[in-house]
């Protein structure tokens, strides 16, 4: 099974359990984020990836630069341990972290949420890539993928008991749209993927080819 494939199977069940008057909320608010346009102003192949440094669930500093250095990266952005599309996402990247390091490449991944979430996360799902935290989700803003939640949406939140104020830092309303980027050694965007629908993540297949596809 494809991962955006358990995905969908994991949405559809969910959303069987979320009032209607709730669904259409989030429904609202994911089509009015895609009609933003914010997706097409995002970063994508042949930009220069912004440079970061960027503090580690296990307290190092994780530079672009410094990774760079060693091969190309394969950068994730997610919104957090408070999202099961993220879990689920991140889970199957680990299963694929041995053939991206096989090609020579770094992965890492970067929420706007603070060290001791990630490294809980870490933990839980036995990660063996870095995990990083973008407060404020300054990193996310130069790669143009960052957003503010509208006010209802960030109400359902609420209810739904994430505490975003807590895990983010004071920047609840502040979040990345999904997306991953590979990069090569020269700092230049060579693949990407962004989405403005939070249920769809790069298939860690095309990340892999994309490394193949590297000169």
């Amino acid at each position: 099974m494809t991962l955006n494939s358990e995905l969908r199977s994991y949405n559809e069940a969910r959303r069987q359990d979320i009032p209607v008057h709730v669904r259409e909320v989030m429904d609202r608010a994911t089509r009015e984020l895609a009609a933003s346009g914010q997706a097409d102003r995002a970063l994508t192949v042949g930009d220069t990836a912004p440079g970061f440094r960027l503090p580690s669930a296990t307290g190092r500093t994780v530079e672009l630069k410094a990774l760079l250095a060693e091969g190309p990266v394969v950068l994730t952005f997610y919104r957090g341990a408070w999202c099961p599309y993220c879990n689920i996402t991140l889970h199957a990247l680990q299963e694929h972290h041995d053939a991206i390091t096989a090609r020579g490449a770094r992965l890492v991944a970067a929420s706007p949420q603070i060290p001791d979430e990630s490294l809980s996360l870490t933990e839980k799902h036995e990660l063996a890539f870095d995990v990083l935290s973008d407060l404020g989700s300054d990193t996310a803003k130069q790669y143009g993928l960052a957003f503010d939640l509208p006010d209802d949406l960030a109400a359902v939140y609420d209810t739904f008991g994430f505490d975003l104020q807590r895990v983010n830092a004071g920047h609840a309303r502040t979040l990345p749209l999904p997306a991953t980027y590979v990069i090569d050694r020269d700092g230049i965007i060579r693949w990407a993927f962004v989405d403005t629908d939070y249920t769809k993540r790069a298939e860690p297949a095309d990340i892999i080819a994309a490394l193949d596809a590297l000169d």
